[in-house]
This record gives structure tokens, sequence and C-alpha cells, in this order.
């Protein structure tokens, strides 16, 4: 029997991202920014909701491609407020669409800026239990206060934590889980 996180086991859709894709390492400007505008979206609701509606998201945001959602404008707004696909949030949609213009404006490129808030894994203890795994860290404060100063919205330190885990730049996997340190 495989030991997962205790909630990668709840249902199929988390089993499916627990297993596959939360905190291993991703990369590149479109992933990273539809995690970022994933993360957001998520702000205050349950991830399984998010989950659920990642391929509406996907095709509301044109693949997550910043150089085109940064130009969404009036109409494109109404269209997704329209979208029953996605979370109809006003300030979450405009918060995507503005963050995908800072993305334009960066001096450096999106992975480089997220992954050099990255925490050295050696310096990090694994968690024992899910109560164990924290909700912000300094690294995760850092890089809100750095995306703040950049112009990027939405993306408080909590939501910074979310997306450093779901992107592998930290490990959270407890120490029970088949997937830890994989």
């Amino acid at each position: 029997m495989i030991t997962r996180c205790p909630w990668g086991e709840s249902t199929p859709d988390y089993v499916e991202y627990h297993d596959t894709e939360w905190g291993v390492p991703l990369h590149g400007t479109a992933e990273l920014y539809e995690r970022m505008c994933l993360e957001s979206f998520q702000s205050g609701l349950s991830w399984i909701t998010i989950l659920r509606k990642r391929e509406n998201f996907r095709a509301a945001f044109a693949g997550f491609e910043p150089k085109v959602v940064a130009g969404y404008g009036d109409d494109d707004i109404a269209r997704l407020m329209a979208d029953a696909g996605i979370v109809r949030n006003l300030a979450k949609i405009n918060a995507a669409i503005h963050n995908a213009r800072v993305i334009a404006t960066l001096d450096t490129d999106l992975d480089s800026l997220l992954w050099s808030f990255a925490p050295d894994p050696a310096g990090r203890v694994r968690p024992a239990t899910i109560a164990d795994v924290p909700a912000v860290t300094p690294e995760s404060k850092a890089m809100a206060k750095e995306l703040k100063r950049r112009g990027f919205t939405f993306l408080g330190p909590t939501t910074c934590y979310a997306l450093m885990q779901a992107t592998g730049m930290v490990d959270d996997h407890i120490v029970s889980c088949f997937r830890a340190g994989q």
C-alpha cells in the first residue's frame, strides 16, 4: 500500500495531482505564470475547485501565455466574467491580466526571479505530519515582498508559499509519504 500526504488521498483528482505534480520542480514562464494565477484564484477557495477548473482556465487565459494575456482588454474581461468554467472574480481576473503585463517589464525572466527564493533543501527539515507544514516562510515573505515591489498583485506570503510547494521550490511531502525526497 502506498502512503501519501493525507490531503493527497481524499479524491482521485488529488491523488493524481499529489502523485504527479505537487512538489515536482517546474520551470518555464508560461508554466510558472499559470501556477501564479491558479494559486491566486484559489485564495479563499478549495484547491480542488481550481484543480477541477484548470482546463477551463487554460482555455480562458490562452494557455497562460503572458504575452497574450497582457493584451486582454475590456471585452476579454467581460468574456472571463461570463465564463462559468472559471472562478468569476473580477479582482482575481484583473490581477491575472495585470501580472501578465508586469512579466513583460521584468529585467529578468520569471523562472529566475521565482526560483531565486527557493530555500536550500539541505537546510530544510522534512515535515513529520501535515500539521508541521508551514503556511508561510521567510522565503515566501521575501518572494511576496519582491513581487509586490515589482508591481505584481494578489500574491501574498501564503499564496507565494503555496506556489513554492506546487512548483517544487520546496518539498513538503511528509516523512511517511512515498513522494518524500523524490
